[in-house]
């Protein structure tokens, strides 16, 4: 098994978490250390259950982190390449790896050799990224991009890093990823590299673009959506579609991330944090956790400039200064993260539907000889659930089971989670 498969991230968005100014500093600037701010957080992701930082964008850009302007300097309003670093190596004396958030598809428009690796229109004026014209694409077609991003990948890993996650792989073409994969492979072999893939052939981006994993949304919608639908049919489709991909590799599992509205304020009904946390932590896939997530915050996503503000604030100096509102929840996720923790087999369990109305779903996730069922409900009345046989017993949740062991008894909104019997 591959490490990768052992990970659960804890991911960050840092030039907002640590409260860095809207815009780049002026190159004569002092650089700010932000970074720093981050080691006292590793202890809270341990403590978590996590064993992994997935960082957002930590290169010189201009505003946000995604529109680069050099791929070998980090923001100086998150430090120098010393602060970077020495978070790596803090990391790595508490058994936590170091992901990295890599913008490949586009740049900014302050790139310095922007002119030699841009494509462009057959008009002749510079592509853009989805409308936005301050994000220049790269000319894919180009050797030099492709030894220029495969010199970046290596660069970092060659400095301690354990993998990236490639932003925006989908619009990206596939032969790109090959190559630089690749290349990236001969050095690195051990590296994990993850690809952001909204929609299309989740798989054809691993069997022949040479990524380990993808993000997985299609699982991500379903969960939410089946919760505030009351349509455990959609996950349950959802979840058929996600054993074909577990067939090929291990996708990026997530409820939440630095890109769409927190799942607190996407849910209905806030009572199905816990159904979500459930679903996300007994299927098959590498999970992350974005931060704050754990705490149940709220931040919607809005389509407008400054629309990532709610979704991306800045945290306190310290885990101690944390609202304590979110620590049930908090402590949630340390007892699932957990579970998964003790079983490392559910990264690539498939999951068998045995009970399915609008309103209850069981299922049952194996790999080779191990188990785990689950049972939800999102009823407003008590309801029971059959279990796939009776030799079961009571893991995690607020439910019972029958004295035949054959059945849970899910109180309203209920869930369970059960192991087999030693």
């Amino acid at each position: 098994m591959h490490w990768s498969e052992h990970a659960i991230w804890w991911h960050v968005h840092p030039l907002s978490f640590t409260g860095a100014e809207r815009e780049a500093l002026p190159p004569t600037a002092t650089p700010v250390p932000r970074l720093t701010r981050l080691t006292p957080w590793l202890d809270y992701l341990v403590d978590l259950g996590c064993n992994g930082l997935a960082l957002g964008p930590v290169f010189a850009s201009e505003t946000h982190g995604y529109d680069t302007v050099d791929h070998f300097r980090v923001d100086s309003r998150l430090g120098k390449e010393s602060d970077l670093l020495n978070l790596v190596e803090q990391a790595r004396a508490r058994g936590v790896r170091i992901l990295l958030d890599g913008v490949f598809h586009h740049v900014g428009r302050g790139f310095p050799t922007l002119s030699a690796l841009a494509a462009h229109n057959p008009d002749g004026s510079e592509r853009v990224f989805e409308g936005h014209k301050h994000l220049i694409a790269l000319n894919h077609a180009s050797p030099q991009v492709t030894d220029h991003v495969t010199r970046v990948l290596i660069h970092w890993l060659d400095r301690g890093i354990a993998g990236w996650r490639l932003d925006a792989a989908y619009a990206v073409p596939l032969p790109f990823w090959r190559t630089v994969t690749a290349r990236v492979r001969e050095e690195h072999p051990n590296a994990w590299l993850t690809g952001e893939v909204i929609h299309g052939d989740y798989t054809g981006y691993v069997t022949e673009g040479g990524l380990d994993s993808v993000t997985q949304y299609e699982l991500w919608k379903a969960i939410w959506s089946a919760l505030n639908d009351h349509n455990f049919h959609e996950l349950a489709w959802a979840l058929t579609r996600h054993n074909a991909l577990l067939d090929a590799y291990a996708p990026q599992t997530f409820v939440g991330n630095h890109d769409v509205t927190r799942l607190a304020s996407r849910l209905d009904d806030t009572r199905h944090l816990e159904h979500a946390l459930v679903v996300l932590l007994t299927t098959g896939g590498i999970p992350s956790i974005y931060a704050g997530d754990e705490q149940a915050f709220r931040g919607i996503k809005e389509d407008r400039e400054g629309g990532d503000d709610e979704i991306r604030p800045p945290f306190p100096h310290h885990p101690t200064h944390l609202a304590p509102h979110g620590e049930n929840y908090h402590r949630l996720h340390q007892r699932l993260i957990g579970l998964r923790r003790r079983n490392p087999w559910l990264a690539r369990a498939h999951t068998r539907v045995t009970t399915l109305t609008n309103e209850t779903l069981t299922y049952t996730a194996t790999h080779a000889n191990h188990h785990l069922t689950v049972a939800l409900s999102l009823a407003d009345h008590p309801t029971r659930a059959a279990l796939p046989g009776p030799n079961w017993q009571l893991t995690a949740g607020n439910a019972t089971l029958t004295k035949t062991n054959t059945e849970a008894e899910l109180p309203p909104h209920g869930w369970l989670i059960a192991t087999p019997r030693d």
